[in-house]
């Protein structure tokens, strides 16, 4: 049988591509260590998705492995070698809190830990698609800089200015703060497109914005929407963080992402590039997700409003899906952001 593997099997967008690929009749290897747990502590821990994944696929293993042994991954490349048809890198270090706090363990994961991963794949399987879960933090805060209104509910930029549809790839990394997690995963990003160009490897980084859906483990670092709406259910207060709570995230559920790997996976291409998210079709301010989740709950959520933002923090920011649409025009979007709260609120 084909073998899929993926790291970080246990997180969101990993353990979505788990399901899908098991259900398309591929034999799955997952890696994942649940250092979400050592992150993030108990809030952030992937154990119960694990759980759930080897319950309903039988042909799904996962190895308890950190990308950063590569000792270790290279025997698990040993063992399946030739049989691997696909490589989805979703393991990270995701928090810009834990990046500053922690920069040596944050580059390590995310930028050795995606190195690992690229010379085993050159090595063992080269004509194997590699897909890298990257981030739109990659451009660090320049998209702060765009001429952003103030609107009652959000920010937002002019239908007339050239990015209204969203950031494009063509969008700037250079001469901005991006966060040590950006930096980390910006390395990561540009090796991965390097590996393409230069190694001749199948490699696409696909630069997400909010991605989002009911495997995941949201705690306060990390998980924007999943930790919004379990936080405000539960405790009926949440905490704004800077900018009024008024800016702009692009939410993606991981079943519309993991759509956009297979399409990749049917026809790849060479050190590639793409910005998504949920687009003009999905979006929201803070202010706007909690109103959803008030109305659907028929609860009133207190709001704690915190002045100093995070540092690398985007004020506004859609991506502009336009070229992955152009290059896969079967991709469709299924979930809109009313549609992923509901999602999660039943979960």
């Amino acid at each position: 049988m084909s073998v899929v593997l993926i790291t970080g099997s246990s997180g969101l967008v990993g353990s979505e591509a788990v399901s899908f690929f098991c259900k398309k009749g591929f034999d799955v290897v997952g890696i994942d260590n649940n250092l979400r747990k050592f992150f993030f502590g108990n809030d952030g821990s992937t154990l119960w998705v694990k759980k759930n994944l080897k319950k309903k696929n039988k042909n799904f293993k996962n190895f308890n492995i950190d990308i950063r042994n590569n000792d270790a991954l290279n025997k698990i490349f040993d063992k399946y070698k030739k049989r691997i048809k696909l490589i989805i890198h979703c393991a990270a270090q995701p928090s810009h809190d834990y990046g500053k706090s922690f920069p040596i363990i944050d580059f390590n994961v995310n930028a050795t830990g995606t190195l690992n991963l690229l010379e085993l794949t050159k090595k063992k399987c080269p004509n194997s698609p590699f897909i890298f879960m990257s981030t739109n933090k990659v451009y660090g805060d320049n998209p702060n800089k765009l001429k952003i209104i103030e609107k009652k509910t959000r920010w937002e930029i002019e239908k007339n200015n050239k990015y209204f549809k969203g950031i494009d790839e063509k969008f700037s990394i250079d001469n901005c703060t991006h966060s040590f997690f950006g930096v980390s995963k910006t390395y990561a990003d540009l090796i991965v497109q390097e590996y393409g160009k230069n190694n001749g490897l199948k490699t696409v980084c696909f630069r997400g914005g909010c991605i989002t859906g009911p495997n995941h483990s949201g705690a306060k670092l990390h998980g924007f929407l999943s930790y919004l709406v379990k936080n405000s259910i539960a405790k009926r207060k949440y905490d704004l963080i800077g900018y009024k709570g008024k800016q702009v995230r692009d939410n993606l559920h991981s079943y519309d992402l993991v759509n956009c790997f297979w399409e990749f996976f049917k026809k790849p291409k060479y050190g590639e590039i793409y910005n998504i998210g949920g687009g003009r079709y999905s979006n929201c301010s803070i202010l706007e997700a909690l109103k959803i989740v008030e109305d659907i709950k028929k609860i009133e959520i207190k709001k704690n409003f915190i002045q100093k933002p995070r540092v690398g923090d985007h004020i506004w920011y859609i991506s502009n899906l336009s070229k992955f649409k152009k290059d896969y025009p079967s991709w469709k979007q299924k979930y809109n952001t009313k549609k992923i709260i509901e999602e999660l609120i039943g979960n």
